[in-house]
């Protein structure tokens, strides 16, 4: 059996670290908080990504809330996905009550309440930033896998793109690329064929329709302009904190569709944009994606494998990618595979398949000679957790069961007046939260469709005469040579017989006679 000291000198060596790091909590060796043992997380694999697990209640939004503070008190930006409307209250000042300070009491640490500087985002341009893509940003591989298209329809919005860029027509949002595809089947059919070759107009409506759902679930509000700028994401406040941006969602939970076209697009610019740094001695940007299997759920194996090949290479352009979520398994392997910090808050077994989902969960860490992880893991209390990471030279750290420091920002959520007033002070808000509507694809396809009609109807009256109006049948009669004749030697009565036998005999005398 292993002694206390062997389990402190083990942790001791396993989370010692040359660069800087943070105090998250202290390891529990039987049963008892052991502050000597501190758990320790090196700034420097902080791009090595992440996976924070638990049932509800458990505390792993408090504990993603607690990082995200050590993290802007160390000058490194954090992208919050704020999925319940919890995680707003990190901008306001944190407060002490009992089970803090027996919590703090425990790990011998002074807990020192604190606010942290925030901005607020959303998708729906409500409460805070409004954040935008145009679809020209988007590009045709990523819209391709965000709508779930075969290699025939992707060929179809490759030539959209092309035909849009040869002609000088802006591909702003979904209006636009809509207006492409009922013009490529109708009135610009021709044209496109003659220089792309034939496009079935199955492809094009099976299109339509995929855009269409994508509408259904607001993708609206958030494709157009004014594009957000990655740039943005990475600040540093006036006193050197890195700012939390906390992307509020509560509003597009109920549409996953939304919410993952969203987050792939965000992944994308952030790669493309970001140039290469190697090793950082801390990340540039740390995201944590809440409640992430709504990313998942919807999500194709392309996209997924999108999604995978982002996070391999996004961590060499110094920035490192959390996924919170309550159950492990709802990661793919192929994502859940490069994740280099674990931590795992409790599960709970009530089924036969539960307790297959904790096995499988145990057997993704370490093994320990302090712990049997299949058990622990369904009697850990909340705001502790098994804790695993990977130490400067890629080595994972001995699994540890945690007691985890808590937030020092409010635990709850930002008042509306409070919510108000970060809005009112923000520079972003001022910057993105004004309606722009240029003229795009939408319009100038319109504007040539109105000039090719006007053109064909001065091609088919070049002088522009004016149509002369068919005669009636009557009219024609009554003009008629031979009836003017007969009508001058027969008098009135022939012409109240012959108006009678065409239906028309109810007219009066005086009208009749003014025919002629």
């Amino acid at each position: 059996m292993p002694t206390k000291e062997e389990f402190i000198q083990a942790i001791n060596t396993g989370y010692t670290f040359k660069g800087e790091a943070v105090q998250i909590g202290a390891a529990v060796f039987d049963g008892e908080v052991v502050p000597e043992a501190k758990i320790l997380l090196p700034l420097k694999t902080m791009n090595r990504h992440g996976l924070i697990a638990g049932a509800t209640g458990t505390g792993k939004t408090k504990t993603l809330q607690m990082i995200s503070e050590y993290l802007s008190d160390a000058s490194v930006p954090v992208l919050l996905m704020d999925i319940k409307g919890d995680l707003s209250g990190i901008a306001a000042m944190g407060a002490s009550n009992e089970k803090v300070v027996d919590r703090y009491q425990k790990l011998n640490l002074t807990y020192a309440p604190g606010e942290f500087p925030a901005e607020l985002l959303s998708l729906t341009g409500k409460n805070g930033v409004k954040l935008r893509a145009t679809v020209s940003e988007f590009g045709p591989v990523l819209l391709t896998k965000i709508l779930d298209l075969n290699d025939t329809q992707g060929g179809v919005i490759a030539l959209i793109f092309k035909y849009c860029d040869d002609n000088k027509l802006p591909l702003l949002d979904l209006k636009d690329f809509i207006k492409l595809l009922q013009f490529i089947g109708n009135e610009g059919k021709a044209e496109v064929e003659k220089l792309y070759g034939k496009i079935s107009t199955t492809t094009t409506g099976t299109i339509l329709r995929k855009v269409i759902e994508l509408q259904q679930q607001g993708a609206d509000v958030f494709f157009g302009e004014k594009s957000f700028e990655i740039d943005d994401l990475m600040r540093i406040s006036d006193n050197g904190q890195g700012m939390i941006s906390i992307l509020r969602v509560m509003d597009v939970q109920d549409r996953p569709k939304l919410f993952s076209t969203f987050m792939l697009q965000m992944l994308a610019e952030l790669y493309a944009s970001s140039p290469e740094e190697g090793d950082l001695d801390k990340p540039k940007l740390v995201m944590f994606i809440d409640e992430a299997h709504l990313i998942f759920q919807e999500a194709s194996s392309e996209l997924i494998e999108q999604i995978e090949t982002i996070i391999k290479l996004i961590r060499s352009k110094g920035i490192g990618i959390f996924f919170c979520t309550q159950n492990p398994m709802d990661i793919p392997a192929s994502v859940l595979g490069q994740l280099g910090m674990k931590i795992q808050h409790a599960l709970r077994a009530f089924t036969a398949a539960d307790r297959k989902t904790i096995k499988q969960t145990a057997d993704n860490y370490p093994e320990s000679a302090y712990y049997k992880t299949e058990d622990l893991i369904t009697q850990l209390g909340i705001g502790e957790a098994l804790v695993t990471l990977l130490n400067e030279k890629g080595v994972p750290t001995p699994l540890a069961h945690t007691m985890l420091c808590s937030p020092r920002s409010r635990m709850d959520v930002l008042s509306q007046q409070e919510v108000d007033t970060i809005n009112a002070k923000s520079k972003l808000v001022a910057k993105y939260n004004v309606d722009i509507d240029n003229e795009s694809a939408y319009e100038m396809l319109n504007a040539k469709i109105k000039d090719a009609a006007e053109n064909v109807s001065v091609a088919d009256n070049p002088k522009g005469k004016v149509a002369k109006e068919e005669p009636t049948t009557f009219e024609k009669i009554a003009n008629n040579t031979v009836v003017k004749s007969m009508l001058r030697t027969a008098g009135n009565g022939i012409v109240r017989t012959l108006l009678g036998s065409l239906g028309l005999g109810g007219r009066s005398r005086t009208t009749t006679k003014s025919w002629f």
